[in-house]
């Protein structure tokens, strides 16, 4: 059996992510669609507005067969790292021959145009020299790409554009023979704020969630009815949507008491920063006004969001350099059909990564805070840690309780029965 797989968030499932599926399986002629799917804190340092099991059944009911974990430490990064963490991930598994993500321009011819540019050596120095001026890595990347193959930097800039490069550089990178199929965003853009159609961005979907607090008619038009069922059960039991504020209490009180010395060993806190944010978490009175202080040109939202984020999670920038080196060292399962279950076996025959289902069978609670661990163990263990402090977003206290990931296995979904 041969797969497409899909590296994606899913924050939440909707319409729009169904096209990208159903177009995938088409484009592709696969039998199975894989999707590896970030955990509970998302690429731009935010908490996910529901938790990973369920945006993993969403997405077997929405047609994936089978969801594997992004691990944290590639999932909460910049682009290049979230997709050479997914590329390499998908590739690993053995099965998987196409690779499908969403753009703007689903051009080929100009997105690998992008990304080989991107590679070079003389459009790293322009970067490096657009860098020295002060101007973000993301800008300055854009402006050296288009310096390079004259590709307009409204192409280079949007959001689903600069993924999409980066998986083609980590597909020439990591992995020459999976086969890139980009497909066309349909009617909504990355950054839309109101639904307006049948098709609605993720960000428009969280946006009315909560604002209103309860399911709209138009989030009802914007998601598959399986999506929906779900967020309508967790919306009853307080288990989403998420909110960032409630984790104010736990990051000053991390600002204010770590010392400088640990808190410049987090990743991308170098530079003075961690001195600024120390000072600034004694004048802010939650996170949000801590990222009012604290941001700048050079020091955007997200990427502080980030660095809060690898702040609670205790992450240091040795240990992240080493994974980025070795890549994913694990497939940790959360969801799968009947067709994913086919594919696990065939997985498990071919793919060099150990696959975890049960956590509990490679680490529990008791090793993971009282043992040295190995690197295998410790990118784990922050997977597990990310679902403890997650807990805190969310609105009824009884989600706060930690070990949810030594609780509970991947999510076996059947096929729904005809006229059901």
């Amino acid at each position: 059996m041969k797969a497409v797989g899909i590296i994606a968030e899913y924050n939440p499932f909707h319409n729009g992510h169904l096209w990208q599926v159903e177009q995938a399986r088409k484009k592709s002629g696969c039998d199975a669609v894989i999707a590896v799917m970030s955990g509970n804190f998302l690429q731009r340092g935010e908490p996910a507005a529901f938790d990973k099991w369920l945006r993993a059944e969403m997405a077997v009911r929405g047609g994936v067969d089978l969801v594997f974990e992004l691990p944290s430490v590639f999932a909460v990064r910049s682009a290049q790292f979230f997709a050479a963490g997914g590329v390499r991930l998908l590739a690993a598994l053995g099965v998987v021959s196409h690779l499908s993500f969403g753009a703007e321009t689903a051009d080929l011819k100009v997105l690998g145009a992008a990304a080989s540019a991107m590679m070079q050596d003389r459009t790293l120095q322009t970067l490096r020299g657009h860098m020295k001026t002060g101007i973000p890595y993301a800008k300055a990347l854009c402006l050296s790409v288009t310096e390079a193959t004259g590709i307009d930097e409204a192409t280079l800039s949007s959001p689903n554009n600069i993924l999409a490069i980066e998986y083609l550089k980590a597909i020439n990178t990591y992995a020459p023979a999976l086969v890139p199929i980009p497909v066309a965003r349909r009617q909504s853009q990355y950054h839309d704020t109101e639904i307006v159609a049948n098709i609605a961005s993720a960000t428009a979907i969280r946006r009315t969630l909560e604002t209103e607090q309860r399911i709209t008619g138009a989030i009802a038009r914007a998601v598959p009815a399986t999506t929906l069922n779900i967020i309508k059960k967790a919306l009853a039991s307080g288990q989403g949507p998420s909110r960032w504020s409630r984790l104010s209490p736990l990051i000053l009180y991390l600002l204010r008491t770590l010392p400088c010395e640990t808190m410049e060993k987090t990743p991308d806190a170098g530079e003075g920063l961690h001195y600024k944010l120390a000072e600034c978490a004694m004048r802010a009175s939650d996170v949000d006004e801590l990222l009012e202080l604290v941001k700048s040109k050079r020091y955007t939202r997200t990427r502080l969001q980030r660095i809060l984020i690898h702040l609670l999670l205790g992450t240091q920038k040795e240990e992240l350099a080493s994974w980025d080196e070795a890549g994913p060292l694990y497939a940790r399962t959360l969801a799968f059909n009947e067709r994913g279950r086919v594919l696990l076996k065939e997985i498990a025959q071919s793919t060099s990564l150990p696959l975890v289902a049960k956590t509990t069978k490679v680490l529990d609670s008791r090793r993971r805070n009282r043992c040295e661990l190995s690197s295998f163990e410790r990118m784990l263990a922050i997977d597990t840690l990310a679902g403890d402090i997650f807990g805190f977003t969310l609105a009824n206290s009884r989600w706060h309780a930690g070990g949810q990931d030594f609780l509970r296995s991947p999510s076996y979904i059947p096929f729904p029965q005809e006229g059901v």
